[in-house]
C-alpha cells in the first residue's frame, strides 16, 4: 500500500488545473455537509437517496418514495461525490490531487471534466454487474479516481512520483512501480474479496474505462509513455500549442455501505 505525495510532473498546455480543484472543492464541500455539518439521518437520507443501489437500478428492489432524491439513472454520477468518513475522502482527493492535474492537462478542462464523470459511471456500472441484486448503497470517488489513476499510468510512467510506501516510507519511484501495483492489485482483489465492503468492481471499472478514454480524449499530439519527459525548469504555459448505513432500498434499515476506496 502507498500513499502519492508529489510529482515532478509540470503543467504543459494549462496555467492551472481549475477542474480539479473544483472536484476537491465539492467533494469536500459535500462532505461537510452531508457528513461532518448534519444528523445521522440526514447523512443517511443523502447516503440512501444519492448512493447507487444496484438492486433499485436493475429494479430488484424499489426505494421508498420518500427516500428518493435523484432519479436512480443520476446515481450512476451522485454517489461519487459521497464520502463515508475523513480518511476516505481524505485518500480519494490526494490520489486526484496528484494526479488529476496532469491528465486534465492532457485532456483539456472540458474533456477531463466528462472523462471524469464517465468514470465514476463506469466504476458504478461494474460494481452493479458484480452485485446486481446489493441494496447496500455505494458511495465514494475511487471509481472516478481509478480512471485517473489508470489515465496517468498511460500517460507519464516513467515520471518520479513521491510516495509513501506502507504509510510511512518516503521515496522516489517511477510512477510505473507503484500504479502498476495499485491496479494489478484491484483486479486481483475483486477476484479474492469481490463481496468485501470496498467495492473493487467500482475501481476496476474505472481503471477500464480510464485506460479506454484517455486514448481517444486526450490532446491531438500528446504522447504515451512519456516519449518526450519535460522537466518543470523548461517547462512554458501555452494554451493552444504544445511545447515539447440505516436504510435499505426496500425500508428504514440499511446494509453496509460499499466505499469505493
Amino acid at each position: 500500500m502507498f500513499i502519492p505525495l508529489h510529482d515532478a510532473n509540470a503543467l504543459k498546455y494549462i496555467k492551472v488545473q481549475y477542474v480539479t480543484i473544483s472536484l476537491i472543492v465539492i467533494n469536500v464541500v459535500v462532505w461537510l455537509v452531508t457528513g461532518l455539518a448534519s444528523t445521522q439521518d440526514f447523512n443517511d437520507a443523502a447516503v440512501v437517496g444519492l448512493g447507487y443501489i444496484p438492486a433499485v437500478v436493475f429494479d430488484f428492489a424499489d426505494l421508498e418514495p420518500s427516500l428518493v432524491l435523484v432519479p436512480e439513472d443520476a446515481t450512476y454520477i451522485t454517489y461519487a461525490f459521497l464520502h463515508g468518513d475523513f480518511m476516505h475522502l481524505a485518500s480519494n482527493m490526494i490520489f486526484l490531487w496528484v494526479f488529476g492535474d496532469n491528465v486534465e492537462d492532457a485532456l483539456g478542462h472540458i474533456r477531463f471534466l466528462i472523462f471524469y464523470l464517465l468514470c465514476a459511471a463506469a466504476g458504478a456500472l461494474v460494481h452493479g454487474l458484480v452485485q446486481m441484486n446489493s441494496e447496500a448503497p455505494l458511495i465514494g470517488a475511487s471509481g472516478a479516481i481509478s480512471g485517473v489513476v489508470a489515465a496517468y499510468f498511460l500517460l507519464h510512467p516513467k515520471v518520479r512520483v513521491w510516495v509513501l510506501v506502507f504509510f510511512r516510507i518516503p521515496l522516489p519511484l517511477p510512477a510505473v512501480i507503484p500504479l502498476a501495483f495499485w491496479i494489478a492489485q484491484q483486479f486481483y482483489m475483486l477476484v479474492v474479496d469481490g463481496d468485501s465492503g470496498v467495492s473493487w468492481g467500482a475501481h476496476v471499472g474505472g481503471i477500464l474505462a480510464g485506460a479506454v478514454l484517455v486514448l481517444v480524449m486526450r490532446r491531438r499530439g500528446v504522447p504515451l509513455f512519456d516519449r518526450t519527459i519535460v522537466t518543470p525548469k523548461a517547462v512554458r504555459h501555452v494554451e493552444a500549442t504544445p511545447v515539447p448505513a440505516e436504510e435499505t432500498a426496500s425500508g428504514p434499515s440499511v446494509p453496509p455501505t460499499h466505499w469505493g476506496r
